[in-house]
């Protein structure tokens, strides 16, 4: 018999919504001494069984819930199904027929919490982010390795939430053999070279697919500054729709090397861009300073806030960039901006926004609102999964 997770009374109901985790402050006992990760048969107060989850004691997220069939087996073929569920999710999406990566399997989305897996042409790049998957890797790795027939799986555990987890940081190659230090993508008809081994996330901001092609669209004549531009993305996409000119910052040298590949990929090395390695705050101060000003602005940072508890502080940050945005927006151009911050929900960023509009002393309305590309799914019952939030604000 598994050991059995008994919640405290009147502590299911996010359970009875169907949220996948449950917290530490809702568990009343545990009844056996599972090992982490270990399967647990979830409980109400009354007895009545509920869920099967993967058991997290370092973690304040106690248990995450594989499925709400307390009856079901978790097992090789539990997973080689959820897996498989997922793939063939992706294949009747558009992305299927305008790029070759794209996000496979994203997490609790998927009914596999902390797994996260994006496959970049041939290679398949995994993260193990939670207990249970975790205790199943070596399962999940032949899992995809025979769903998929890809060349590689190179593994990206590094991430720091593993640490909440209790688990320790890896990264390498997990199976077959890749000794290529860039993965080629296609995207709409632009080549990228992904540094899937040191690059951020697991090497290309995936969840960032369509709106790469909305600001493609509307480049066309127009001076653009991309903040915070990683490895070109934002940059060579407005390049590829006829950006008169493009200014791209970003603080890391390696990713901007990487950023120099991509604009080689697409005959781009006489194209009119300025690639800067600079703190992009100071930077974007300096831009102030010279009265400089942009048709586009595109503004998307990295996580500052990856908890509700450190949204204050994040909010300040956030207004900072994109009062300095709204600054350098030429009359009648467009500020594209972006949180990927967990615990900053919409409503709070439009209001940060918002406030930076009116410190900059320029009139400004919302013509767009951006989010995840759909390979990225927010499961209705698990809002966390909405994390990646983005504004198309119009300057008068």
């Amino acid at each position: 018999m598994i050991p059995r997770l008994i919640l405290k009374a009147g502590r299911d109901k996010s359970i009875r919504r169907r949220h996948p985790w449950v917290f530490s402050g809702a568990v009343e006992r545990v009844e056996g001494a599972p090992d982490r990760g270990a399967t647990l048969a979830i409980h109400a107060a009354d007895g009545r069984a509920i869920a099967l989850a993967a058991w997290s004691p370092a973690s304040q997220i106690r248990a995450r819930i594989w499925t709400f069939d307390a009856d079901a087996s978790i097992d090789a073929d539990f997973l080689r199904a959820a897996i498989g569920r997922a793939l063939d999710f992706r294949k009747r999406l558009p992305v299927a027929r305008h790029a070759n990566a794209y996000r496979l399997i994203h997490g609790e989305s998927d009914g596999l919490p902390g797994l996260v897996v994006d496959r970049y042409a041939d290679v398949l790049v995994a993260q193990f982010l939670a207990a249970g998957v975790e205790r199943w890797r070596d399962t999940i790795l032949d899992a995809l390795a025979e769903a998929t027939g890809c060349e590689a799986i190179y593994e990206r555990s590094d991430a720091e939430v593993r640490t909440l987890e209790g688990l320790l940081p890896r990264a390498g190659l997990a199976r077959g053999d890749r000794r290529a230090a860039r993965c080629a993508i296609v995207e709409h008809g632009v080549n990228f070279r992904v540094d899937f081994e040191h690059g951020q996330k697991t090497g290309f901001f995936l969840d960032q697919r369509d709106n790469r092609q909305r600001i493609r669209e509307m480049a066309g004549g127009r001076t653009v500054l991309d903040a915070f531009c990683y490895s070109g993305g934002f940059a060579i996409a407005a390049l590829a729709g006829g950006a008169r000119h493009v200014t791209a910052i970003d603080s890391s040298g390696a990713a901007l090397d990487v950023a120099r590949e991509n604009l080689i990929a697409n005959d781009l090395e006489g194209a009119p861009i300025e690639l800067r390695e600079a703190d992009v705050f100071a930077h974007l101060r300096a831009l102030r300073d010279e009265r400089a000003q942009f048709d586009l602005v595109v503004l998307d940072p990295p996580k500052f806030a990856p908890t509700a508890a450190q949204a204050r502080n994040a909010a300040r940050a956030y207004k900072d960039i994109n009062l300095l945005a709204l600054k350098l927006l030429a009359p009648g151009g467009c500020l594209a901006t972006f949180s990927c911050s967990g615990g900053v929900p919409m409503d709070l960023f439009q209001s940060i926004v918002a406030g930076a509009a009116v410190d900059a002393r320029v009139d400004a309305r919302i013509i767009e609102r951006f989010g995840a590309a759909a390979d990225h799914p927010v499961a209705l019952n698990f809002p966390e999964g909405d994390y990646l939030k983005g504004l198309l604000v119009l300057r008068a």
